[in-house]
C-alpha cells in the first residue's frame, strides 16, 4: 500500500499534520514536494530522516495537538551543525493540519505522476517485477497470452490483461509507455518487438523498449528483424539485455531490481531532456 493510501486511510480515524518540503537550497536529503504525515501515534512517509525529520515531527505534533499557534509560513531548517547533519543545505517545510474532510483534496494534490509501463510476460521475472515496480512512480499493465498466469492478488494499481495473440495489445498501450518484453517463448517475444517497432515507426511514443535475454538472443532477433524491413536505427531503439550494468545475479528478484533501476534512469534522462 502506498504512503498516500496509508495517509487517506489514517485520516478516516484521526487527524494528521502534513509536512511538505516547500523549497530547498543547496545539498538536502529530499526534493521539493516530498512529504510525510504525522499522526499522534505514527508517521507516514519521510522528508529525509535524521535530525531534520525528528524536529519536524515534534513541530507537527505540537500543531496537531494545538500547542503551537497556526502559522502558514514555511519554517526554515539549516542542515548544518545545529541539526547534526552535514548536508549543508537549507530546507523550508510547510505544515498543514488535516482532517477526514480534507482527504479528497489531499488525494488530488499528493497523487504522484505515474509513468505507464507495459510488462509482457507472467513468468518468474514478471512476478518479481510486478512487486518491485508497485511502489515506484509507474502505472503497470501486465500482459500475457496464457489463461490463469496471473496471481490471485496483485499489488495495488497493477492492471492484468489477457491478450491472444499477445502482440495485439501493443497498439492499445498508453502513449509514453515503457515496454518490457519477457514472455514464455522467443516467438512471442519477437512478435511483441515487431509490434513495438511498427508503433514506434508510426507514432514515436514508446520511449523504452526492453527485451530480456542475452546478446546472442538479440543478434538472432536483429537478423530476423532486418529481414522484416527494420533499419539499424530502428533496431537501436530496443535495449537487450535489460537491466543496469554491473549486477550479475540471475535470480528473478535481482533481475527485477536491475530492470527497475534502468527504468528509473530513463525517467531521469527524460527529465534532463
Amino acid at each position: 500500500m502506498t504512503n498516500l493510501r496509508l495517509l487517506l486511510r489514517g485520516l478516516e480515524a484521526a487527524p494528521a499534520c502534513l509536512v511538505i518540503v516547500e523549497s530547498t537550497q543547496g545539498s538536502v536529503p529530499r526534493e521539493a514536494g516530498a512529504w510525510m504525515a504525522v499522526f499522534a501515534d505514527r508517521v507516514v512517509g519521510t522528508i529525509g530522516g535524521g535530525h531534520l525529520e525528528l524536529q519536524a515531527i515534534g513541530e507537527a505534533r505540537q500543531r496537531l495537538h494545538g500547542t503551537r499557534g497556526v502559522d502558514a509560513s514555511p519554517l526554515r531548517f539549516a542542515l548544518g551543525p545545529a541539526l547534526g547533519q552535514c548536508c549543508g543545505g537549507v530546507v523550508y517545510l510547510a505544515f498543514e493540519r488535516l482532517v477526514a474532510a480534507d482527504a479528497p483534496a489531499v488525494a488530488s494534490r499528493l497523487a504522484p505522476r505515474l509513468h505507464p509501463v507495459a510488462l509482457f510476460g507472467g513468468g518468474h521475472v514478471g512476478h518479481a517485477l510486478a512487486r518491485v515496480l508497485a511502489p515506484l512512480p509507474f502505472a503497470l499493465t501486465w500482459i500475457d497470452s496464457r489463461d490463469g498466469i496471473f496471481p490471485p492478488t496483485v499489488p495495488d494499481g497493477v492492471v492484468c490483461e489477457h491478450s491472444e495473440p499477445v502482440q495485439l495489445a501493443v497498439p492499445a498501450l498508453a502513449p509514453g509507455s515503457r515496454v518490457l518484453i519477457m514472455s514464455f517463448s522467443h516467438a512471442e517475444d519477437l512478435e511483441v518487438v515487431v509490434a513495438c517497432l511498427r508503433r514506434q515507426r508510426e507514432q514515436q511514443d514508446l520511449p523504452f523498449v526492453g527485451l530480456i535475454g542475452s546478446q546472442t538472443k538479440w543478434a538472432t532477433f536483429a537478423r530476423r528483424l532486418r529481414t522484416r524491413g527494420f533499419a539499424p536505427h530502428e533496431l537501436a531503439h530496443v535495449t537487450c539485455p535489460i537491466g543496469i550494468a554491473g549486477i550479475d545475479g540471475k535470480e528473478p528478484e535481482v533481475i527485477a531490481v536491475a530492470v527497475a533501476a534502468q527504468l528509473l534512469q530513463t525517467l531521469n534522462a527524460t527529465n534532463r531532456g
